[in-house]
């Protein structure tokens, strides 16, 4: 007969976290993490660079969730006869940290940095650096990944700082480095670009001004575009108008004013509520006369006044007239977007490819790191 082996009994009831922690306590007392990157030295390294997290706050879910997957790659490479040295780190640079110690210095902005010292600041930074590091350690090793936190790295450690403007200095000595331009996310509080990330961290629905702006058409008396923004503060700025080439917009006289606007087509309601409401669209209708319909690739060139003349200048170089984007919509406003290219990222973009800006010069941008109007404006200096 036969001989089947005897497997050892399960009990009726198994705890899993209980079972884990039996695990975790074999690995602890056996050094198993340390004894298999020992046990492969001499393989082909493989090496992994882990974003590391701030170390201001405690592990979450989005944590746990990327270095589970991040232990599944370095396992999975040192099972296929690799050397997998894996080191913690620790980011110690970056909004998190200031944003701790702008809330403990009661900070409001750049010039109580520089009133206190940047030195000062840096050292009330470097102190907090390492608040929750134990917290990370126990929650990263109950998960069961395995990494090594003794020789952790910092990023504010000089070895780590001075090892990336070395790799800067390969990219820009191989001419990879460029200077441009790109529209971000602002905080005037910090003075600095947010990343996308950042600005999750405080994002917020809040109720904006909107305004409908008349942009008069140059030797066209009476006749205006409107542009609708929730961005007042931008006008200044303005540099163009876009309109969707494919969209049909339309030229209406109103009856009380004489005023000939042109809109979107089906974007009437921005400028009378009322067509929104069946039972008062027919009174509304009776409000204004349509005196036609084009296509918006017809408007690309018609040039008009800027609500501000700043910068009437630029108009010699292609400013303050209508271009065309696939990027304007008809399910909000008027269907024609004020451009102010230096606080848009579709504004830049369109007014790039138009010729209203060109790559190398210097922006209409009348704002100071502050968020204040600057010189350029000056009934609003300040």
């Amino acid at each position: 007969p036969l001989a089947m082996p005897r497997l050892e009994e399960v009990p009726e009831r198994f705890s899993f976290p209980k079972g884990e922690e039996e695990i975790l306590e074999y690995w602890k007392q056996n050094d198993t993490f340390h004894e298999s990157v020992r046990l492969s030295e001499g393989r082909p390294p493989f090496s992994f660079y882990d974003g590391p997290p701030f170390a201001t706050g405690l592990p979450h879910y989005g944590h746990i969730l990327a270095g589970t997957i991040k232990d599944v790659v370095c396992r999975y490479a040192h099972q296929t006869g690799h050397h997998v040295p894996r080191r913690f780190g620790w980011d110690c640079h970056g909004l998190p940290v200031e944003f701790e110690i702008d809330k403990k210095l009661d900070v409001k902005g750049r010039q109580d940095v520089l009133d206190m010292g940047i030195a000062t600041y840096n050292d009330e930074c470097r102190a907090i650096v390492g608040r929750y590091t134990k917290e990370w350690e126990v929650t990263v090793g109950r998960v069961g990944r395995w990494i090594d936190f003794s020789t952790g790295y910092r990023t504010m450690d000089l070895s780590y700082m001075e090892t990336v403007w070395w790799v800067f200095q390969q990219l820009h000595e191989k001419g990879y480095v460029y200077r441009g331009f790109k529209v971000m996310p602002y905080s005037c509080a910090l003075n600095t670009p947010l990343s996308n990330f950042e600005v999750q961290q405080n994002y917020k629905d809040v109720s904006d001004p909107a305004v409908v702006v008349t942009f008069p058409l140059l030797g066209e008396e009476g006749a205006s575009f409107l542009a609708w923004t929730t961005t007042p503060w931008t006008l200044p700025s303005n540099l163009a108008l876009c309109v969707n080439p494919e969209l049909e917009y339309v030229r209406v006289r109103e009856e009380a004013t004489g005023a000939v606007y042109i809109l979107l087509a089906t974007r009437l309601v921005q400028l009378y509520s009322e067509l929104a409401n069946p039972k008062k669209a027919a009174d509304a209708r009776k409000k204004f006369s349509e005196v036609e319909r084009m296509k918006g690739s017809a408007l690309a060139g018609v040039e008009y006044a800027p609500p501000f003349g700043y910068f009437e200048a630029r108009r010699a170089s292609g400013a303050f007239r209508v271009i065309t984007g696939g990027f304007v919509t008809d399910d909000s406003g008027t269907g024609i977007v004020h451009c102010a290219p230096a606080f848009g990222e579709e504004d830049y973009k369109a007014c790039l490819e138009h010729g209203v800006i060109r790559r190398g010069e210097p922006l209409v941008c009348p704002v100071d790191a502050d968020g204040r109007f600057s010189d350029e404006v000056p009934e609003w200096r300040g």
